[in-house]
C-alpha cells in the first residue's frame, strides 16, 4: 500500500520541503511539500527528478572491487573491508598518519553524519591531507570570515525578508537558489522587494536569469575587489559612513579610509567597465536607504583574489551601516549558551583555523582543516615525507570538479590503495581500488547543522529515512567507524575514540549523528534545554510533533555581532596584513594572446557533475555548449552551433558555441561538471550533450591551472573566473577526428 512520508530535499541549500510516495520499501515520487512553512510547495526540477536517481538502474548497490586486468567485480562489504582495512594498516605502518588522505564532494556537506565522522577521522588521524570541493567554491567566506570577525565559522547573509536595495555581486540565486545562504522560494523573495518599492542590482559579466528579472550591471570578470573598493571610496569621501559607529565596531577603520582613497570610481571604470555615476549611486543607495545590503557568492569567490573580495563585500555593509542591522547583512542565531566561546575553544583545539599547519607542495595553508584540493595530483606524484599514499574519496569526482583534471587522473595510479564510497560509477572512481555503495539522501534520517545559521528565516527540520539503503548501501559514517576499528591499534587518539565508541554501544548510547544532532536541537533556538524549556525542541519532537519543520523565529535577531566577534575586544579587523597584501595581485593581468576572458554558470538542471544520468533533467536534449556575444563571435567567423576551440594558457577543449546578446562583449561563459567520457555506469550522462565531436560535454577545467603559483594564497582557492582564454572556429578537419581535449601547445 503506497503511503506518503515528509522530509526535504538535500541538493542544494534551501532544503525544500518534500513528500516522498513510498510503496514496499520502495520510492515511488517526490513532490513539493505545500505546507512547509518556508518553501510553500515549491522544489526544483532537481529535487523532483531525484526519484530517478535513487532508483536508477546504474546505481551503484554493491561493493566492488578491482581486478588485475582494471575491470570491477562484486564482493561482500566484508570481504571489502577486511582488505581496505589491511591496506592501510600497510600504508600507515609504511608511510605514517601523514600518508592517508581523504576528499569529499559537494552532497556531503548535505549529510550531517558524513561531514562530523571524516573531519573526526581525519582530524585525530592528524594528516594533512583532507580536501574538499570547497577549494573550488566556498572556502575563501571562511578565511574572510577569520580575518574579519576571529571566526571563520560565521557568514553574514542577506535579510531577505526586509531589504529594500539589494546588490547582488556574481551569484545567480535564481538558478542556485543561493548560497552560504538558506532561503526557500528565493525568486519569489527577490521579486517581494521590488514589490515593496525596493531595488535588486546584479552586477554580473552575463545577463543571468537573476539579472533578467531586475537591473543589470555588466563587469569585467575578476574585477569586483575593485567595484566593491570604488564603493567604499565613494562612502568615505562623501561622508556617507557613520565613522564614530564604525570605530567602536571595527579597528583598521582610519587605514581602511586611506587604501580606498586611491579608488575612486573614475580610476576603476577602465577595469570594471561600471561607469563611474553608477558606482556613486550604487554607494549612495546602500548608505541612504534605511534597509540595504550586498551579496556576493561564486562569482566573486573564484578569482584571483576570492578572499579580498569577500572580505570587502563585509566591509562594504559594514561601513554602509547595514551589518547586524534588520534589512541589511545579519547573523543568523544558533541560540546555544556559550556560542562565542565554543568556538573559540574548538578553534583552538582543532585544525579548524586558518592559522597552522600549510601545504606540503606550494606551502598554502588549510582552510577549516582542509588542504586545496588543486594540489592533490602532486602531493601523489611528489616524493618526500607525507607523500599521499592511500587516498578515501566520498560524494565526489574531483577528476572533473579540480582543475587539470587529467593531471589528477593520472596521479591515481600511482596510489598504493584508493577507495571511493559514492551512489555511482564515475570518472575519479574509475581508478579506484574499491568502490563502496553510499545510501542517498532518502535512505538516511538527518538534521543539517552546518545549515543552521544560514537560514534567513529561522527554521528547524528533522527527518527519517524515507525508504532503507537500497542494495548493500551504507551511510558513509558507518564505514568510518569501520576504519577507526582498524588504525585503532596504529594510533592513540584513534584507539581512544575507538573505545569509547565500543563502550557507548555496551551502555545501549551508540554515539550516531541523530544523537549528536538531538544535543544541538535541545540546546538550540527553540530546543528544549533537557527539559528546562517545556515543550521545547528535540529530534523525536521535531519529527513527530512538525514533520514539514518549524520556523522557530520570525526574522533574523539584530545585534549578534559580538556573538560571531571573537576577538577579546569584540572589534572586527578591517586592515589584516594578510588582507592588505592582497591589494597588489589587483594589477592588471594583459595578455593579447588571450583576449577573452572564461567565467562559469550554473544551469537549472545541473547539479555539478553528478546528476547528469536522471533521463527527467535531460529532456529535450542537453547541449553543453560556450556562450558568447555575437560581436565576439562574428570576429571569430562563428554562427550557432558552430564548433570552437577554447584554449588558455594551461589546456584546450572543443565544444560548439551558442551566440547570446545575454553576455559582456569579451566574455565566453562555460558550464562546468561535464566531461562524462565513458566510465563506468553513466548510462545517461556519458551519452548527454551529444554533437559532433562525441558525448558528454567537455571539462572546462582542463582550461584552469592547478599550479600552486596560481592559486589564490589566502585560501588556495582555484582561480576559475575571468581566466584569459582565445576562442577560435574548429577547422572541419579537426571536427571529424573528435578531437575534444589536448594539452596546450604554447
Amino acid at each position: 500500500m503506497p503511503m506518503e512520508k515528509h522530509t526535504y530535499c538535500r541538493i542544494c541549500e534551501p532544503l525544500c520541503g518534500m513528500i516522498a510516495t513510498v510503496d514496499d520499501d520502495r520510492l515511488i515520487s517526490l513532490r513539493p511539500d505545500k505546507e512547509h512553512p518556508l518553501s510553500r510547495g515549491f522544489a526544483c526540477p532537481k529535487g523532483i527528478a531525484f526519484t530517478e536517481i535513487v532508483n536508477d538502474p546504474d546505481r551503484l548497490r554493491h561493493p566492488l572491487r578491482r581486478r588485475p586486468d582494471g575491470e570491477f567485480e562484486q564482493v561482500s562489504w566484508d570481504t571489502a573491508l577486511d582488505e581496505i582495512g589491511r591496506r592501510l594498516v600497510e600504508v600507515h605502518r609504511a608511510s605514517g598518519s601523514d600518508s592517508i588522505g581523504w576528499y569529499f564532494g559537494n552532497p556531503a556537506t548535505f549529510s550531517t553524519g558524513h561531514v562530523l565522522w571524516t573531519a573526526i577521522f581525519m582530524n585525530l588521524l592528524g594528516t594533512p591531507h583532507v580536501y574538499s570541493a570547497g577549494s573550488q567554491d566556498v572556502n575563501n567566506r571562511f578565511v574572510a570570515s577569520h580575518f574579519l570577525y576571529g571566526n571563520p565559522l560565521t557568514a553574514p547573509i542577506p535579510d531577505i525578508n526586509r531589504v529594500d536595495y539589494l546588490v547582488i555581486i556574481g551569484a545567480n540565486p535564481v538558478v542556485s537558489h543561493g548560497s552560504v545562504m538558506s532561503s526557500p522560494r528565493i525568486r519569489e523573495g527577490l521579486n517581494a522587494i521590488t514589490a515593496r518599492g525596493g531595488s535588486v542590482v546584479v552586477v554580473d559579466p552575463r545577463h543571468t536569469e537573476t539579472a533578467r528579472e531586475f537591473d543589470w550591471l555588466p563587469i569585467t570578470p575578476d574585477t569586483d575587489a575593485l567595484f566593491l573598493l570604488s564603493l567604499l571610496h565613494v562612502l568615505f569621501d562623501e561622508d556617507l559612513a557613520d565613522r564614530d559607529r564604525l570605530r567602536r565596531q571595527a579597528r583598521g577603520v582610519k587605514e581602511l579610509e586611506t587604501l580606498v582613497a586611491a579608488y575612486a570610481p573614475e580610476t576603476t571604470a577602465d577595469r570594471t567597465d561600471i561607469d563611474p555615476e553608477r558606482v556613486r549611486e550604487v554607494a549612495r543607495s546602500l548608505a541612504r536607504t534605511e534597509r540595504a545590503a550586498v551579496y556576493g557568492r561564486v562569482g566573486t569567490s573564484l578569482g584571483r583574489t576570492g578572499t579580498l573580495t569577500t572580505a570587502l563585500l563585509d566591509m562594504v555593509n559594514l561601513v554602509a551601516g547595514n551589518l547586524d542591522v534588520p534589512g541589511g547583512s545579519m547573523f543568523g542565531d544558533l541560540g546555544i549558551p556559550g556560542q562565542r566561546l565554543g568556538v573559540t575553544a574548538l578553534q583552538r583545539v582543532s585544525s579548524f583555523r586558518w592559522a597552522g599547519r600549510r601545504s606540503r607542495v606550494g606551502n598554502l595553508p588549510q582552510v577549516l582543516g582542509t588542504a586545496p584540493a588543486s594540489l592533490m595530483a602532486k602531493e601523489i606524484t611528489t616524493p618526500g615525507r607525507g607523500q599521499l599514499r592511500a587516498l578515501f574519496v566520498s560524494a565526489g569526482n574531483p577528476v572533473l570538479s579540480v582543475p587539470n583534471g587529467d593531471e589528477l587522473r593520472s596521479a591515481l595510479d600511482e596510489l598504493d590503495l584508493m577507495v571511493s564510497l559514492d551512489i555511482y560509477r564515475n570518472e575519479t572512481n574509475a581508478r579506484a581500488d574499491y568502490i563502496l555503495p553510499a545510501t542517498t539522501m532518502y535512505e538516511r534520517e538527518d538534521f543539517l547543522l552546518p545549515f543552521q545559521a544560514l537560514f534567513t528565516t529561522p527554521f528547524k527540520q528533522a527527518t527519517e529515512a524515507v525508504i532503507p539503503p537500497q542494495g548493500d548501501a551504507r551511510e558513509e559514517w558507518t564505514v568510518i567507524n569501520e576504519l577507526i576499528g582498524f588504525l585503532a591499534p596504529e594510533k592513540l587518539l584513534i584507539r581512544s575514540l575507538h573505545a569509547g565508541n565500543r563502550l557507548a554501544q555496551r551502555l545501549g548510547r551508540p554515539v550516531t549523528p541523530r544523537g549528536i544532532s538531538d544535543l544541538a536541537i535541545r540546546m538550540g533556538l527553540g530546543g528544549d534545554r533537557f527539559g528546562l524549556r517545556r515543550g521545547g525542541l528535540t529530534y523525536r519532537r521535531l519529527v513527530e510533533d512538525h514533520p514539514h519543520g518549524v520556523v522557530v523565529a520570525d526574522d533574523l535577531a539584530p545585534g549578534q555581532l559580538a556573538k560571531n566577534v571573537t576577538y577579546l575586544d569584540g572589534r572586527i579587523r578591517l586592515a589584516a596584513p594578510e588582507l592588505m597584501s592582497e591589494i597588489e595581485r589587483l594589477s592588471v593581468d594583459t595578455d593579447t594572446g588571450y583576449p577573452l576572458r572564461l567565467i562559469g554558470m550554473r544551469e537549472i538542471r545541473s547539479e555539478n557533475s553528478w546528476q547528469h544520468n536522471a533521463p527527467m533533467l535531460l529532456r529535450g536534449g542537453r547541449s553543453h555548449a560556450a556562450r558568447m556575444h555575437p560581436d565576439d563571435a562574428t570576429v571569430r567567423g562563428l554562427a550557432e552551433g558552430d564548433l570552437a576551440t577554447v584554449a588558455s594558457r594551461h589546456g584546450r577543449i572543443s565544444l560548439p558555441v551558442t551566440i547570446t546578446e545575454d553576455i559582456k562583449p569579451g566574455v565566453v561563459a562555460i558550464p562546468h561538471g561535464w566531461g562524462h567520457n565513458g566510465s563506468g555506469g553513466w548510462t545517461q550522462a556519458n551519452a548527454a550533450a551529444e554533437n559532433d565531436l562525441g558525448a558528454g560535454g567537455v571539462n572546462v577545467n582542463a582550461l584552469i591551472s592547478s599550479d600552486p603559483a596560481d592559486l589564490e594564497r589566502l585560501a588556495g582557492m582555484a582561480n576559475m573566473t575571468g581566466v584569459p582564454i582565445q576562442v577560435s572556429a574548429m577547422s572541419d578537419s579537426r571536427a571529424r577526428t573528435g578531437d575534444t581535449v589536448e594539452p596546450a601547445r604554447l
